[in-house]
């Protein structure tokens, strides 16, 4: 199949990318910048010159493909009503694109906030309890009922392997800065987690187990890690003290963190393992943070 890829550079999309050339599919992945361009060359991908916001291009390129891959996103906090709106331009392209098609549209969303305190199951729409205004599973869906097959991936809040650049490694480098490994109240808030291995090979098999409508899946191998768990890692590799804080000094130690270092998010995947026939190969969360790279000098998250 020939398919397009955005975010094809990034941390999880250029794993995806790995899996779909691997399983013999012809990729064509968006790139902003000559260094994405770069990458993509280099992965053995076409490149398709543009960023989110060149709704033009993105229609051409989905117009041409068998499937698409919606990966990318602006992760800018300071941004995130802008953020939202480019996503949702985006997927609106691509998805008129493929009307009437049959053809997949598979997108990106979050298990962040999905249903805080407990675990969210497949079948749940999304609320984005969490308020980050990410529209991309309403604006996907819509598309169903125009001929599109539509799949959701809904990635766990950590993503982790050598290269992860989100939450963990922004946890690790408040703990060296601050001093302290910390945990709000309690700690016993749940995050869910995967290998980003184990979340590229889901993208590649939803592709061939997406139905007509709307399907969802769930990346997430940890069902849920407390929180205090994870930082009293982090404070034992650190060499550190891991300690309590309460809520209200959240915010002051963690910074926009705060929010999400108290919420809980676990996340059930018993339906995507028996649909896909997917068993998560890789490291869970802890065993990585002690074993993989998280500690080696030049790895630090992205603020």
């Amino acid at each position: 199949m020939r398919i397009f890829v955005t975010g094809g550079s990034g941390f999880v999309g250029s794993a995806v990318i790995r899996h779909l050339l691997a399983a013999g599919h012809a990729v064509t992945g968006l790139a902003r910048s000559e260094k994405s361009a770069a990458a993509l060359d280099k992965a053995g991908a076409s490149v398709e010159r543009g960023d989110l916001a060149d709704t033009k291009i993105l229609g051409a390129a989905a117009s041409a493909a068998d499937a698409v891959m919606h990966l990318g996103y602006s992760h800018d906090f300071s941004q995130m009503a802008l953020a939202a709106d480019i996503d949702r331009a985006a997927i609106e392209a691509m998805g008129q694109a493929l009307a009437g098609s049959d053809r997949a549209l598979i997108v990106t969303s979050g298990l962040a906030g999905l249903a805080p305190g407990r675990a969210v199951i497949e079948e749940e729409a999304s609320t984005h309890a969490a308020g980050n205004g990410r529209v991309s599973e309403k604006t996907a869906s819509a598309f169903a009922e125009n001929g599109v097959r539509v799949g959701i991936v809904r990635l766990a809040p950590s993503v982790h392997g050598n290269g992860d650049h989100g939450f963990v490694p922004i946890l690790i480098d408040i703990a060296r800065r601050t001093g302290v490994s910390a945990y709000i109240e309690k700690g016993d808030n749940l995050w869910s987690a995967v290998h980003v291995e184990d979340a590229a090979e889901v993208y590649l098999k939803a592709l061939k187990a997406m139905g007509r409508g709307v399907s969802r899946f769930h990346a997430a191998a940890d069902r849920g890690i407390p929180f205090r768990d994870i930082a009293t890692t982090i404070g034992q590799r650190l060499g550190v003290p891991v300690q309590s804080i309460s809520a209200a000094q959240a915010s002051a130690h963690f910074g926009w963190m705060g929010m999400f270092a108290q919420l809980g998010m676990s996340a059930s995947s018993i339906e995507t393992q028996k649909r896909l026939g997917w068993t998560p190969a890789g490291p869970g969360l802890i065993e990585d943070l002690e074993t993989g790279t998280y500690f080696d000098a030049g790895q630090r998250g992205l603020s």
